[in-house]
């Protein structure tokens, strides 16, 4: 059993730990890296880039058939998985083949392997002894393990961003991100689907009203939901098609093809926590203000396997990776995270966005609120676009003018739910939102004609 010193060593190679691991080495530290998958991350390899490569496949089909005999004359276009994979594969394989490479360019120690704590200062990774001054866990998220019977024939997210045609009939287990995104895509594609939610309304995040909004037009598509539903167990015949079975249900729901939406996890189980005295729980390694872990101060964790009461999106791993970099050797331990107003996005289709406050806790914390909604489906912008589902909310202090949240449906949701989050940056109130001259017309200047 071999082994080596370090300033640092870092455990992940996504947006968080690959940055932080860059910048500290940059600064003339040593530093190791280690990843038990292929060097880059979720993010770049099995998440947000490559699920956005087939969010616009879906998109692009779904605009040309809303345009048929208004915008276009022919819509018969259909989506060809065998190639989308391979347009996916562009943006991926440069990743897989040069992110290891360009940590070693810059001095970096690279490690393949599960990393296990076997004391607070030393990590083994399949059976190399590393020992360090400082460790940032940045291991991210994984899909949650499921119970029922079956379960080994569940297709997760990434297995499905590698599949090359799709079956008949999809079923989606949850109604979160996840399946949300995928199932808008398998649909335009042609193949029925079926979304299995155990609660009453999907998106669970989202406003429940824009939500009702989406879920209606998603079953105009012809996307069936069984929701308060609880899967029991899975069976796979000879021929290899699936029975997904429902409690109280009498009969099993049919299909090719099962895929794993229902929800992910720290991914911190491997690691031997304990070992390293790290204090951590099922929303992940327990930090402070500093990112820093409370029961072994050599621990930094950031990102989605750090329990720091943040959504899990990689703006909020930017900005823990910022800080813990900034903090990893200060003598004095000074600087937070600024997450400010940090914008949500499902890429659904159309899309659903949010920032700031919920309605429901809009009216918990404050006497003085004006919600201001409508379906804005008719509204010309929208409809130049084809026929589609579109719909706002937006909160605002009446004493203040202040904007407390927004939320919004509809096409461009995604990059106009970014002018709301700077308004609520800056400070801005709504007067000011309407004052500002906006491009007409646009998505963006419909924002004057909400507030």
């Amino acid at each position: 059993m071999s082994g080596d010193h370090f300033d640092l060593v870092v455990l992940g190679t996504g947006p968080s730990g690959g940055t932080v691991a860059t910048k500290i080495a940059k600064a003339g530290k040593r530093v190791a890296l280690v990843d038990s998958r292929t060097f880059g991350g979720v993010c770049a390899l099995r998440g947000c880039n490559p699920k956005k490569v087939y969010v616009n496949a879906g998109q692009l089909v779904d605009q040309i058939h809303r345009g048929d005999g208004k915008l276009i004359s022919d819509a018969s276009v259909k989506i060809d998985f065998k190639q989308l994979h391979a347009f996916k594969m562009e943006f991926t394989q440069p990743v897989a083949e040069k992110k290891e490479q360009s940590f070693q360019e810059d001095g970096i120690k690279t490690f393949h392997g599960v990393a296990r704590f076997i004391s607070p200062d030393t990590i083994d990774v399949v059976g190399t002894k590393l020992t360090a001054d400082r460790f940032l866990i940045a291991t991210g998220g994984r899909a949650r393990e499921l119970s029922f019977d079956g379960a080994e024939h569940v297709t997760r997210s990434d297995e499905f961003l590698e599949l090359e045609s799709m079956p008949g009939h999809v079923v989606f287990i949850g109604g979160g991100y996840i399946s949300m995104e995928f199932a808008g895509v398998v649909a335009r594609a042609g193949s029925r689907v079926t979304v299995i939610e155990k609660n009453d309304q999907i998106l669970s995040g989202f406003d429940p009203d824009l939500v009702n909004q989406l879920t209606d037009s998603l079953r105009e598509h012809g996307i069936r939901f069984q929701m308060n539903a609880e899967i029991t167990g899975i069976e796979k015949s000879a021929d290899g098609h699936l029975q997904v079975h429902l409690a109280n249900e009498q009969s099993p729901i049919e299909c090719g093809l099962v895929v794993h939406g229902a929800g992910r996890v720290p991914n911190i189980d491997e690691l031997c926590l304990s070992q390293g005295g790290i204090e951590h729980g099922e929303k992940g390694i327990a930090v402070n203000q500093f990112m820093q872990n409370p029961t072994n101060p050599r621990v930094f964790a950031t990102g989605d396997c750090a329990d720091n009461g943040m959504p899990r999106l990689t703006p909020v791993a930017n900005e823990d990776a910022r800080i813990a970099a900034k903090n990893l050797f200060s003598e004095t331990l000074e600087r937070t995270p600024d997450y400010g107003h940090v914008p949500k996005v499902a890429f659904t289709i159309p899309s659903i966005a949010s920032v700031g406050l919920s309605e429901e806790a809009a009216r918990d914390s404050n006497d003085n609120l004006t919600v201001l909604s409508d379906d804005i489906s008719s509204w010309g912008s929208v409809r130049k676009t084809g026929p589609t589902v579109a719909g706002y909310k937006i909160l605002i202090d009446s004493k203040t003018d202040a904007i407390l949240g927004a939320h919004l449906l509809g096409p461009s949701a995604e990059e106009t739910i970014n002018l709301f989050a700077l308004a609520m940056k800056f400070n801005l109130t709504a007067t000011d939102m309407k004052s500002t001259l906006f491009a007409f017309p646009t998505f963006a200047s419909d924002v004057r004609s909400m507030i």
